[in-house]
């Protein structure tokens, strides 16, 4: 018997502290059976160039607040939800993947940020970037191996490493890309479906920024890619839902027809 398992990822733009929204889509998720729901980055936080314009006390109200309804939800629709979330510590801003389920919370904080001068993430987080990296935040859900990368972490081969080695089955990758780059993420994460034998569900925000004389457009293109490098089903520019079934049975053809690990095994 086959294992399948019901996946959902949500495209919106911030949600500053409105919270009707997100139940909105947690009701049409639950009548479709979602065991798991995936949010972009800077969907319940505002994009991090913003915080200058916030109190420190504002988005710490912010974080609690989501943090609670999360939870609340999780509980009542028995869902488990894959959050990015900023925590405020003593040191500073932290950057953190939420894991929500109906009886738990756990948090990834990312571990490479993005470190350029326009978008200077490493900067302005108190995340550590200097320590040895570890692998992601991974997890079990009715026999499905899962795996929670950060937007920018793709790019990294240590990452995908790990995918390998713990045979992971389905990616969760939140992301808040802009600048046209539509055909780049695209192309990567079809590619790494594709060589790695598992689904990638990734969700990017909505939405705009203004920064002097340039508008920051975050797109869309939420996606689930399956392990031949597929698109089975996009959302382009709109604020909307993805509700899919995955089968296991997909993720583990793939890797008996290809072979890759078998071809490496005893050489590395």
């Amino acid at each position: 018997m086959s294992k399948q398992l019901v996946v959902a990822a949500l495209q919106l733009p911030t949600l500053g502290m409105n919270a009707t929204r997100l139940e909105f889509y947690l009701k049409q998720a639950h009548q479709r059976k979602a065991d798991v729901m995936l949010l972009g980055e800077y969907v319940l936080n505002h994009f991090f160039k913003e915080f200058e314009k916030m109190s420190k006390a504002m988005l710490k109200e912010q974080t609690r607040k989501h943090t609670e309804l999360l939870k609340q939800l999780a509980k009542k629709y028995d869902i488990t939800f894959i959050a990015p979330i900023i925590l405020t510590k003593k040191d500073g801003f932290h950057k953190t993947i939420a894991k929500v389920t109906p009886k738990s919370i756990s948090y990834y904080e990312q571990q490479i940020l993005l470190p350029y001068a326009h978008w200077n993430e490493k900067k302005f987080f108190a995340n550590n970037t200097t320590d040895q990296l570890e692998p992601p935040m991974s997890f079990s859900i009715k026999g499905f191996k899962v795996m929670v990368m950060a937007g920018f972490e793709l790019h990294f081969d240590y990452f995908w490493q790990k995918v390998t080695d713990k045979k992971v089955d389905l990616v969760l990758l939140p992301t808040a890309s802009t600048f046209g780059s539509h055909n780049r993420w695209r192309e990567i994460i079809k590619t790494k479906a594709f060589l790695h034998g598992c689904f990638i569900l990734r969700a990017n925000r909505l939405g705009e920024y203004q920064d002097d004389d340039v508008k920051w457009r975050f797109y869309g293109d939420t996606m689930l890619v399956n392990p031949e490098g597929e698109v089975e089903m996009m959302l382009e520019d709109k604020e909307s839902m993805l509700v899919e079934v995955i089968d296991k049975v997909e993720v583990t053809e793939h890797r008996k027809a290809w072979e890759f690990e078998k071809e490496l095994k005893g050489r590395i």
